[in-house]
Formats: C-alpha cells, sequence, structure tokens
C-alpha cells in the first residue's frame, strides 16, 4: 500500500517495489485500480478463509491501490509484532493508510523515535495518574448510565457519546462544552477517511472530510497548549501531563508533537473502546449466565452505589476474562500493518525489503487449533489453567512488542468500572436479532447500532 503523495512527503520511506517483486508468492491483485479493497471491506473475514482456502496461510493481495503480503498465525503475529530484529515499521505500514489524518502519532513511529516518545508519553499512565483516572470515569459513568433505566436505545451511539465525554474529561481535563458533537464528528471524519478508496483529499472524498477534520482539530488542540504551559491548569488529564512532559534531553515536547499525540491519543480512546464496550455488552445480552456471574463479582466488592476504587479494579477478575474474550471476538483492530525494511523468510518463501506486510488479528482470534469452538463466547478460555501453553501471541487485540498499545491497562479499567457500574443496577435485554450484522473497517460496529434496553434489577 505504497502511495506517490504519501512517499514525497516521507522521503525516508524505502521506494515502491514493483508487483513482480512478489510474483513467486500465491495471491490475487483483484481488480484493476481497486484491487481487492471492497471485497475486503464487505467480508474481511470471510475474505480471508477464502484466501487461505487457495493459497495457503502466506499470500500476496492488494488492497487500497498497493500489493503487500498477508502473513497468518501466531508465529506470523510473534515475527512481525515482536519484532526483535527491528525489521518491520509501523510507521510505513500504517502511514499509507493514516498518515494524512493522524501523521506522528506514536503508531506511526518507528525504533528510537518511537522508543523515545512512548517513554516521554508513559508519564501519564503511571499509578497517581491511573487512580485520579478511575476516580474520574466511576463519577463520569454513573452521572450517564443512571438515566438508562428503561430506554430503548441504540447502544454504540450512547456508549459513543459517553465514551467521547470521558476522554475528554480524561484526557483533556474539562468538559467539551458546545464543541462536543463538533469534535465527535471530526473523529469519525478522520476514522472514515483511513478506509477511504479514494487516497487523495480530492473535493466531496471522505479523504477531504477527514484533512479538514484534522485541520479543526489540530487548531483546537493548538489554541489550549499556551494556557497548560503557563500553568492556568495544572490537573492530572493527560493533555497537562503531555505539555508538562519532558524529552531524555529535559526538554519540553513541542506544540506539534503534543497535538499530533492528541489528535491520536482521544481517537483511539474513543472509538476502540466504543467498539469494545458495544461487543461486550451485546455478548452479555445473548449470554445472560455470564450477565449473572459478573454482577455477582461486582456485588462482591460490597459497592453500595456500583463505583469501584482504583484498588479493587484487580478483583474483577471474571470481568476481565469477558472483555479478553470480546476483543477476542470482535478486535477493534481487525489487522496491523507493517513493511519490511530488509528482505526476510517467513512460511518458505523469499519476501523483500519494501513490502507491505499484514498481519490478521481477527482471523488468528478464530483459529480452532488455538481456539476450541471459536465462534462460541467461552470468557473462562482466559482462566489461567486454560490460557497455559497458548502461544502468547494467538491473543493481540492490542498488538504486541514495542508497539504493543500504550492505553491497554486504561481501556481495561474503562470497561470494568462501565460493567460495575451496569451490572449493579440493569439486567442487560437486547432486541431479537440484535447485533446480528456488523461493519469491521474502520474500527467494528454493529450496522443497527445495537438495539438495547436496561432493566433496572
Amino acid at each position: 500500500m505504497a502511495y506517490a503523495h504519501t512517499l514525497a512527503a516521507n522521503p525516508h520511506w524505502l521506494p515502491a517495489n514493483p508487483p513482480s517483486a512478489l510474483k513467486d508468492i500465491p495471491g490475487s491483485r483483484g481488480l484493476p485500480f481497486v484491487g481487492n479493497t471492497f471485497r475486503v471491506l464487505k467480508d474481511p473475514l470471510g475474505f480471508t478463509n477464502r484466501m487461505v482456502a487457495k493459497y495457503g496461510p502466506v499470500y500476496r493481495n492488494r488492497t487500497f491501490g498497493g500489493d503487500g503480503v498477508v502473513l497468518l498465525g501466531p508465529e506470523a503475529n510473534e515475527l512481525v509484532l515482536f519484532d526483535k530484529e527491528k525489521n518491520f515499521s509501523s510507521e510505513q505500514g500504517w502511514g499509507p493508510i493514516l498518515n494524512l489524518v493522524f501523521p506522528r502519532g506514536l503508531m506511526l513511529m518507528d525504533f528510537e523515535k518511537h522508543r523515545a516518545d512512548r517513554k516521554a508519553l508513559s508519564v501519564a499512565f503511571k499509578p497517581e495518574p491511573m487512580r485520579h483516572y478511575a476516580a474520574e470515569l466511576n463519577a463520569g459513568i454513573a452521572a450517564q448510565v443512571s438515566s438508562w433505566a428503561n430506554r430503548p436505545m441504540p447502544f454504540y451511539r450512547a456508549i459513543k457519546a459517553l465514551s467521547l465525554d470521558l476522554a475528554a474529561t480524561s484526557f483533556l481535563g474539562v468538559p467539551l462544552g458546545p464543541e462536543a458533537s463538533r469534535i465527535n464528528q471530526a473523529f469519525v471524519d478522520e476514522v472514515q477517511a483511513s478506509v477511504s478508496p479514494i487516497r487523495k483529499p480530492l473535493p466531496g472524498t471522505s479523504m477531504r472530510k477527514g484533512v479538514k477534520a484534522r485541520e479543526y482539530l489540530v487548531d483546537y488542540f493548538t489554541r489550549e497548549i499556551p494556557r497548560r504551559r503557563a500553568g492556568e491548569q495544572q490537573g492530572q488529564d493527560f493533555f497537562s501531563q503531555f505539555c508538562r512532559a519532558t524529552d531524555e534531553s529535559g526538554a519540553l515536547l513541542s506544540d506539534e508533537a503534543i497535538v499530533d499525540h492528541m489528535n491520536f491519543l482521544m481517537m483511539a480512546a474513543h472509538d476502540t473502546i466504543t467498539s469494545s464496550a458495544t461487543s461486550l455488552v451485546m455478548l452479555l445480552g445473548r449470554h445472560v449466565e455470564w450477565q449473572d456471574r459478573l454482577r455477582a463479582e461486582v456485588q462482591s466488592l460490597g459497592s453500595n452505589d456500583g463505583g469501584v476504587p482504583y484498588e479493587q479494579l484487580d478483583r474483577l477478575v471474571e470481568t476481565e476474562w469477558a472483555f479478553k474474550e470480546a476483543l477476542r471476538m470482535v478486535p477493534p483492530v481487525p489487522s496491523i500493518p507493517r513493511r519490511a525494511m530488509r528482505d526476510f523468510t517467513f512460511g518458505g518463501y523469499h519476501i523483500p525489503a519494501g513490502t507491505h506486510v499484514g498481519v490478521n488479528t481477527a482471523y488468528t482470534h478464530m483459529m480452532p487449533e488455538h481456539w476450541p469452538n471459536p465462534e462460541t463466547f467461552d470468557p473462562e478460555r482466559f482462566s489461567p489453567e486454560r490460557s497455559k501453553g497458548r502461544h502468547r501471541f494467538a491473543w493481540v487485540p492490542f498488538g504486541g512488542g514495542a508497539h504493543m498499545c500504550i492505553g491497554l491497562h486504561f481501556a481495561t479499567m474503562q470497561i470494568r468500572i462501565l460493567m460495575a457500574q451496569l451490572l449493579s443496577r440493569y439486567r442487560i435485554e437486547l432486541e431479537p436479532g440484535s447485533g446480528s450484522d456488523w461493519q469491521i473497517f474502520p474500527i467494528p460496529q454493529p450496522k443497527d447500532g445495537l438495539p438495547v434496553r436496561f432493566v433496572p434489577l
């Protein structure tokens, strides 16, 4: 997936390989101009299954205008994501997809630059800030979900609005106020642009809307930085901490770096959590026995209001199992792109430097040799007894290696608190057929919005 306009802005990238460079690898280039893009967008897992049946777990593919190779299975995940040889570029993998709307985000950095910025940003994820976020999440979630009783609602829309509000509180330190709907739409437009088949910001295209949305958000964040630098708001929110963070030489992060990281992390914080919360609520609505088990676990904490103090989060063990199982069945990032910096071999094939390489989270999570009866919701898969001996890269919803999601503990904390607040108040009831069809890209969501009713206990 290499594009001339993106390469021109990134002269350090490897030049594009000709299609003939992959001629010895079996696969399909699909239709003229569009390749297999629309087939992948329509039914990604079905398309992958068909390709594996025909070509095996290593195959050539063309999507979004570029040729690449797909590598499947836990061993492929370990090779590409753990990347002990530092052979796979995340920047040059994600860049063609995200560079126009999320440039220089943490996911679009490699090696030493990535390590240095990740270390600077990690200050926002230390225990004291996390304790602060837990208190904010408990208060924010309780205030919203207490009004959900007996109101038929599309859960995806409700949790997306709530997740954005929570991200604003924890990440920005202020309520979004009247700009909330515009900020939310800006993130929607940016994410949608990432899978636009038209990769240039031409008038009337999704990419154009995404680029304009980025311009708005850059202006929004840039206006706030001087205030935080001047100490007008010395909070523990992510934004204030990023404005105070320093690199390894002791210098403050640049305004541009703060804006880029906030733009990316705000999107990731509310869009991926929205998707995973929706899939978990859907699965609990279908499996009442697990609702009951998790409710009993929440009630064992002895809270009167459904709140979960930071120090007690680790006691919600089965809640975490259920969350992990939802992430297995509906991973928020179904596939992960990289680009090979040097030649390598895998599965008996020689793959040249410059090749775009993809590993497929959704496919690996459904491999029956690692997940017996993979279509069945079974949180006990993640118990210590049943996890023993499983390949550590058979479950990779947060990626792996140096690029493991920096916010994974924040996401797990938010889901635990959300489940505690919901299950201590309500029984989840799904409308008939609710969530039966999902749109997988750019981030999974139910096409019907997941109609749901929360019935008071």
